[in-house]
């Protein structure tokens, strides 16, 4: 009988247990200004759904990614530490991955949220964009790949969405085009002309072969160009579900319906255990898409038309959670990866950028608005409805309050940089755990930014400032994105000091003549800079040139075809269905 009734104990207390842990359903827009959302102050966009997230829960209005950059800023968010210190941060001018078989990604030693819920008997699911890497050694092993990471279903696009993806927009290799090719090519035809002027001057003997070779060369260069602009598209731009290639080049048809389809199809099939659901948007990076529903319906354009579908996939998602009554048992999180994308501007003159709003700078600098993203909270009945919190937090801070919540210990063999945000979101706390937060621009510590605990102040330093070009522009237009080294940036010494409570806009610098603890303040941040070096230990450089290249070995091809990869299992598995 004693036996009986412990067990019985028991399966309560395990059933109690699991009953109290929430789901988890985590949105990641890319490339969304947080001068987008309406909630955040947008007048013009229509963004309801973003909008009802925000009055039923927190919105945070000093919530930052720990990166500028796509990559190291969503490895931030996987794993709750500073990209740095998983060799997620490039020491080169590229600081992300843009080619599908590249050798670099998030390393199989690093520990997601999803792999800890996992261990605790969620089931998990990531849909939409990864862009953490696939494939180490061999184009099977998927080392990098989200089912590696603890995901247990994965349907999106390994890399990212890119101009070059969608016929007609343009590639984002314009600059990269000029410099080998077009400048190479200048240059033969530059010799070419030369010699064949000489020659028939009869200044000096030409050998015809010279001729043959430089021409042969030209060929050759122009040969690559075709190849590369004709095969990129195939071979970088492809939909998968798990470890199958199921559309290859990617369609954009209805592809955010069909996304959005699948991930409330992963919560129904999951309604009775506990579940972590990724939805990782491709909208609103370039190139933009939207279905015919959408398309010239918003006042911004082909930008705009992009924003409110994602929305209406918001919405979708919180309508299948009442559907499924798990709205109370839910966490719902959502974000962007990074400010907007402010040089974004299409070939025919077009912004295809977004708004940061009061924020200067964007994408790929730590300018507030490279890194200041909407943050949104709603847990009804644990998390109050309708609060604003203007507390410094971080996109990292996603990694202990997720993995707090499941009932599983956090990693200890391992630095989390990351805070748990649910003794700030519930008012037991008034203060940002993080009483100091480091901005890095790729690998390069770019900014130090403290709240002191006896000040209302949040000081911002910056070590080095990017050129914004041309000159009185608002980005780094030549370029495409700002770069973090060189000739590339201005050198700030003493730093260059912000009270960002007081100057959001980062118009003001302060100086000794300002601020009679200029230099106290400056100590106080190199300090801490100094302290958080000493933690940092060496590891692989991940985005490293040898990395990030092209390799043939690690292609993936839905067919036996040739460089052709061509399918649309997608489509073939819709008609079946019917």
């Amino acid at each position: 009988m004693k036996i009986r009734v412990l067990l019985l104990l028991f399966l309560f207390e395990a059933h109690s247990h699991a009953a109290s842990r929430p789901n988890f359903v985590l949105l990641m827009a890319d490339d969304l200004g947080i001068g987008d959302p309406g909630c955040y102050g947008n007048e013009t966009l229509r963004t309801p759904n973003i909008d009802r997230l925000a009055e039923g829960g927190v919105k945070l209005t000093h919530h930052l990614a720990a990166s500028p950059l796509c990559t190291p800023s969503r490895a931030a968010f996987m794993t709750g530490r500073y990209p740095i210190r998983s060799g997620m941060a490039s020491q080169s001018l590229t600081g992300v991955f843009i080619f599908s078989a590249s050798s670099g990604g998030l390393p199989t030693s690093e520990i997601t949220f999803a792999k800890l819920l996992k261990n605790q008997g969620y089931s998990t699911a990531l849909i939409g964009k990864w862009h953490l890497g696939t494939n180490c050694h061999n184009k099977t092993d998927f080392c990098h790949h989200p089912l590696s990471h603890g995901f247990d279903y994965f349907h999106g696009i390994p890399m990212t969405n890119l101009r070059d993806c969608k016929p007609g927009e343009g590639s984002v290799f314009t600059g990269g085009i000029r410099a080998l090719v077009f400048i190479p090519l200048q240059i033969i035809a530059i010799t070419l002309l030369t010699l064949a002027v000489v020659k028939c001057l009869g200044l000096v003997h030409v050998p015809p072969g010279i001729f043959v070779c430089l021409l042969c060369l030209a060929a050759m260069i122009l040969g690559l160009l075709v190849c590369f602009l004709h095969y990129f598209r195939p071979l970088n731009c492809f939909l998968m579900r798990n470890h199958e290639i199921t559309q290859q080049p990617i369609s954009y048809d209805n592809l955010m319906q069909r996304l959005t389809a699948d991930a409330a199809q992963f919560m129904q099939r999951n309604a009775e255990t506990p579940f972590l659901l990724v939805l990782s948007y491709l909208h609103v990076h370039t190139a933009l898409f939207s279905s015919k529903d959408f398309s010239g319906k918003s006042k911004h354009g082909a930008y705009g038309d992009a924003v409110e579908e994602m929305d209406w996939s918001v919405g979708q998602i919180l309508n299948v959670l009442d559907e499924l009554k798990l709205a109370n048992n839910t966490l719902v999180y959502f974000t962007s990866d990074q400010g907007a994308h402010v040089e974004e501007v299409s070939a025919k003159g077009e912004v295809h950028g977004g708004s940061n709003g009061i924020y200067k700078g964007g994408k790929a600098n730590n300018w507030e608005g490279g890194i200041r993203i909407p943050g949104i909270l709603r847990w009804p009945g644990v998390i109050k409805a309708g609060l604003e919190i203007d507390e410094p937090t971080s996109n990292m801070d996603i990694f202990p309050t997720v993995v707090n919540l499941a009932g599983s210990p956090l990693p200890e063999d391992r630095i989390i940089d990351g805070r748990d945000l649910m003794p700030l979101l519930q008012g037991k706390t008034q203060l940002s755990d993080h009483e100091f937060l480091f901005h890095y621009c790729n690998f390069y510590l770019n900014a130090v930014r403290w709240r002191p605990r006896n000040s209302t102040s949040v000081w911002k330093a910056f070590f080095f400032t990017p050129k914004f070009n041309p000159e009185g522009a608002n980005g780094c237009f030549s370029t495409h994105v700002c770069l973090c080294h060189g000739q590339f940036v201005n050198q700030h010494h003493p730093p260059l000091l912000f009270d960002i409570s007081r100057d959001p806009r980062e118009r003001n610098p302060i100086s000794p003549m300002t601020e009679p603890r200029f230099q106290e303040i400056i100590d106080v941040m190199q300090q801490a800079a100094d302290r958080h070096a000493e933690t940092l230990q060496e590891v692989p450089n991940q985005l490293s040139l040898g990395n990030i290249l092209w390799k043939p070995w690690l292609q993936m091809c839905c067919s036996s075809s040739g460089l052709s990869c061509q399918c649309d299992r997608e489509e073939q598995a819709r008609r079946e269905s019917r």
